[in-house]
């Protein structure tokens, strides 16, 4: 027989009537003085319930001081008795953190799991979300089987609007010559920084150009106006949003931000805020018409707003988060870029998808030429600028892949269609297309690091800002 507790064999062993299990009296005791417990069961127990288990055993005499070595060993004893209880006390505290952490393991790994389920189902509800418009009809739903999505259509006014942009536009461009004292061949491949300014704007993102001045935004949501004449700030402006684009139309002057907002400011004051984006309004176009500002961002969707009565009028919802936008020199289609690496064609007047061509990564920026059937784009981290022909179709619609040799984060191609801009983290080129012999030649190729790149007036200027808010202007050093 062994004692249930110490594990060795008992001087004076009893047994639990109501377990069975065999322990050392003088161990039992203590225990059930203390705790009113059975050690092993947990069950409740008295002294009572200890039964004796006669054995043959020789009774030690009791030692009357620690001064004899009986007396040490009686000591000892009880200092083994209850070291004996402490270590049995420990076996259990140990076995029962054991299957706490156990539990605590598996309720930690099933919440993990909860967590990660309904992350994916908010996910797949916020996707659905985004491509859903609800639009109020008195007969919707018949069946609810599942809605409709349907595309806003401009209002009637503003439809007609477009078409009388078109008309007088496709018609004077067929044979429009280059302007008088537009910027030759010669000219821009001269060009060289002849200024540089640095302004308050950190983290710089866009830049828009209006007659001699430009605006420019930045991610701290600082921007600025800028004058390309004087060379120096002209006005600071506070968005106290990230700005993502911005644009300089006529006297207004709108920005994007990261927020989903799209605010127009005029004469330095904030004159409208649109929050249209469920996630961040990600580029800004113009028609042609100069009434119709669009916006574009991640929540798969585009905006018009009419400039003039400062409203929104129209939304479409695509099936991919937008990245680029730019109107059609015309103003009969809307160019989107998505971040799944396609442009797609939209109708202006109704939204309805018209094309696609395939860029293959997701679109950085994107522009038509004003001979009205090019449009170049570029991809996030390329160093490549594709050209597609708006009249053809599949493979048959790339014109041209041009090798830029640096990543391109902007484009801008000038009013008579002959050069292209590019500009990036290592410089800025000039892409011109000799129609002559019909071929790309570069006719510019400059260190100046820039995020953004628009040309000044007559194509006499390139205006590029750096990530740092330093302007500089390009142009052909004065004889």
């Amino acid at each position: 027989m062994l004692c249930a507790i110490s594990g060795e064999a008992p001087e004076e062993p009893v047994v639990s009537k109501k377990t069975g299990t065999v322990f050392e009296k003088r161990l039992i005791e203590k225990y059930i003085e203390e705790n009113g417990k059975d050690p092993i069961t947990a069950d409740e127990l008295e002294l009572d319930d200890l039964l004796p288990i006669q054995s043959a055993r020789v009774v030690r005499p009791r030692p009357p001081t620690l001064t004899s070595i009986p007396a040490l060993l009686s000591t000892f004893q009880n200092e083994w008795d209850a070291l004996a209880l402490e270590t049995f006390k420990l076996k259990q505290q140990l076995s029962q953190t054991r299957d706490e952490l156990a539990n605590a393991l598996y309720q930690h790994d099933a919440a993990v799991r909860v967590i990660a389920r309904l992350t994916k189902e908010r996910d797949e509800a916020r996707a659905a979300l985004s491509t859903v418009t609800v639009t109020a009809s008195s007969g919707a739903g018949s069946n609810g089987d599942a809605m409709a999505v349907d595309n806003e259509a401009l209002p009637e006014e503003l439809a007609a609007h477009v078409d009388e942009t078109q008309a007088r536009l496709s018609k004077s461009r067929k044979k429009r010559p280059v302007p008088s004292g537009w910027a030759s061949t010669d000219e821009v491949a001269s060009f060289a920084p002849q200024l540089s300014e640095s302004l308050p704007v950190p983290q710089t993102s866009s830049i828009s150009t209006e007659a001699a001045y430009a605006a420019v935004g930045g991610l701290k949501g600082d921007a600025a106006i800028f004058s390309i004449d004087a060379g120096q700030l002209e006005r600071s402006l506070q968005v106290n949003e990230p700005i993502t684009d911005t644009l300089w139309h006529g006297s207004k002057v709108a920005f994007a931000t990261s927020k989903g907002s799209v605010k127009i400011f005029e004469s330095g004051n904030e004159v409208a805020s649109f929050t249209e984006h469920a996630g961040p309004a990600t580029a800004l176009a113009v028609h042609p018409g100069g009434t119709i500002l669009a916006s574009v961002g991640s929540d798969k969707s585009f905006v018009f707003y009419d400039v003039n009565a400062l409203t929104r009028v129209t939304r479409v919802y695509t099936s991919a988060p937008l990245t680029a936008s730019a109107f059609h020199p015309d103003g009969h289609l809307f160019a989107a870029g998505t971040n799944a690496g396609d442009i797609k064609m939209y109708l202006t007047k109704t939204g309805e998808e018209a094309a696609t061509f395939a860029l293959g990564a997701p679109v950085e920026a994107l522009v038509f030429s004003e001979n009205g059937y090019w449009i170049a784009a570029t991809a996030k981290g390329q160093t490549t600028v594709t050209v597609f022909d708006l009249r053809k179709e599949g493979d048959a619609a790339t014109a041209k892949v041009l090798d830029i040799g640096s990543t391109v984060e902007s484009l801008a191609w000038d009013y008579t269609g002959q050069f292209l801009a590019t500009a990036g983290p290592s410089g800025v080129t000039v892409q011109q297309y000799a129609k002559g012999g019909k071929k790309w030649v570069e006719a510019l190729q400059s260190a100046t690091p820039a995020v953004a790149v628009a040309w000044g007036e007559q194509a006499k200027k390139l205006v590029t800002v750096n990530r740092d808010g330093v302007v500089s202007v390009l142009a052909a050093p004065e004889e």
